[in-house]
């Protein structure tokens, strides 16, 4: 007779979720002060945390780097409108923005718009360049509109689902 044993993954629990909330805020927190601030040794903490890497939970470690500081003057919202929404010119402009540089994130929408991108330029001057050359030059480009960012503020904080009544 030949056993098998098969793994079920336990569903997120508050310990899971109080350690997501802390890296989210400091990727940089040693497991010694993490394991602390949540509740356990620090091997189990350690063994949660490798868990959430395996499972996908937790999927990178970022720096925030102030733009300026590289030359960065200006910043857009870029929403662009497609003429077509097939399969085939949607992941041609994808592929073709996310090889744009200056395009540092990239939102496939439902909507009015298709495409809404956060693009950084060293100045209006730029912004007008790259709107020109990489987005109303491109034949599946129906339209574009440009807004700027007087600010830019990200929350590095995730909604308190437990206490939404959420199960984890």
């Amino acid at each position: 007779m030949e056993l098998s044993f098969v793994m079920v993954e336990r569903p997120l629990d508050e310990i899971d979720f109080a350690i997501v909330a802390v890296l989210a805020q400091d990727a940089r927190r040693s497991n010694k002060s993490l394991a602390h601030d949540v509740g356990l040794s620090q091997s189990s903490c350690l063994q949660r945390v490798r868990r959430l890497w395996d499972r996908g939970v937790l999927k990178g470690t970022y720096s925030v780097v102030a733009p300026e500081a590289l030359g960065i003057g200006v910043q857009a919202m870029v929403a662009v409108r497609l003429v077509r929404h097939v399969r085939e010119d949607v992941q041609s402009f994808r592929d073709h923005v996310l090889g744009c540089p200056e395009v540092v994130a990239c939102h496939h929408l439902a909507g009015s718009v298709d495409f809404l991108l956060h693009v950084v330029a060293r100045d209006p001057d730029h912004l007008r360049d790259i709107a020109m050359d990489a987005f109303t030059s491109r034949p599946e480009v129906a339209n574009v509109e440009t807004s700027l960012l007087f600010e830019s503020v990200e929350k590095r904080m995730l909604p308190d689902y437990i206490g939404l009544g959420v199960t984890p």
